[in-house]
């Protein structure tokens, strides 16, 4: 078996607000500490299958603009995520599967490029915008019982199993794939970053908190009795992680290294949802929900909601 990381964005941060300050509240950490994120998804190659765990962004996907008050900031294109998967050396027909930790297009948004794969995703997920109109999809009601402390288990091939983790969407999953003797744990959102993890901390954006902090308990008891490899989507900790094969020690953490200056550019004037990647674009405006178009993003009102996850206009970044 090969775990292999799809990079597709770098040089980005979370605040320590946003990253821990889903139960205590952003105001009780600092706005201005910064984590580094980026991009990353991955992929399982069995050796007789091809298994990606999510699907990167849509293609065209306008860069976030950061400001002094952004609290999540993906980075900058390193590539697309195709063309990131092209570089690992597959093409789209060698996929069999694909396991979708959960409908954010962060995660989803290239879904319709795999037309021959089975797409697994948690049943609860179905009804998501970001999965309408694809056919291939293979509903999970996990149905193999528990894995380890997790109490719902979807094996998917031998070593990978798709486990039932809700919270930050209320159909959320995580995958761990086992190898020579190291769980491999690939996750959406359950942290955006490592930090978080070691610190026992939810970040802001979850569907059900009293179930996400049931997943992080149950992530933080597995990781204490099992080598674990963490692997994120959303800091480069995970392509680290899994480059040294850096197994979990809740009771030492590593050293935090501080993202890069940060380089702030000209916004074009659309805004993209830090939450699911919807842009919103003022030539468009909204009209399903009465924004005409040529409406600016400042002069939309302030209960409007992004019209995919439903998140506040805070939750927006200059693009």
């Amino acid at each position: 078996m090969e775990i292999k990381a799809v990079r597709f964005r770098k040089d980005g941060f979370a605040s320590q607000s946003f990253a821990f300050g889903g139960e205590d509240g952003p105001g009780a950490f600092d706005s201005k500490k910064r984590y580094r994120s980026g991009l990353t998804n991955y992929l399982i190659d069995t050796g007789s299958e091809v298994i990606l765990v999510d699907t990167g962004l849509p293609a065209g996907t306008p860069e976030e603009v950061p400001d002094e008050n952004t609290q999540i900031f993906t980075g900058r294109d390193i590539c697309s995520y195709m063309d990131a998967l092209a570089d690992l050396g597959y093409r789209p027909e060698q996929v069999d599967k694909i396991l979708l930790t959960h409908k954010h297009s962060d995660h989803s948004g290239e879904l319709r490029s795999f037309p021959n794969a089975r797409i697994y995703v948690n049943e609860e997920e179905l009804e998501a915008t970001e999965l309408q109109g694809i056919d291939n999809i293979v509903p999970v009601r996990f149905t193999d019982g528990p894995y380890h402390n997790f109490p719902e288990c979807q094996k998917i091939a031998e070593g990978v199993f798709y486990i039932k983790a809700k919270g930050h969407t209320k159909g959320n999953s995580i995958v761990v794939a086992e190898d020579d003797g190291l769980f491999y744990m690939m996750h959406g959102d359950i942290t955006y970053t490592d930090e978080a993890l070691y610190e026992n901390k939810l970040s802001v954006v979850f569907e059900d908190l009293p179930a996400a902090r049931e997943t992080m308990d149950r992530v933080r008891e597995f990781v204490r009795r099992h080598p674990t490899v963490y692997l994120s989507t959303h800091t480069p900790l995970g392509p680290e992680n899994l480059e040294n094969r850096k197994v979990i020690d809740l009771d030492n953490p590593p050293e935090t290294i501080p993202p890069g200056e940060v380089i702030f550019k000209t916004a074009s004037g659309k805004y993209v949802c830090s939450v699911c990647g919807f842009v919103y674009d003022p030539a468009n405006g909204d009209p399903d929900h009465g924004i005409p178009p040529g409406t600016a993003f400042e002069d939309l009102p302030a209960d409007w909601r992004c019209p995919r996850c439903r998140q506040p206009k805070e939750k927006f970044n200059r693009a």
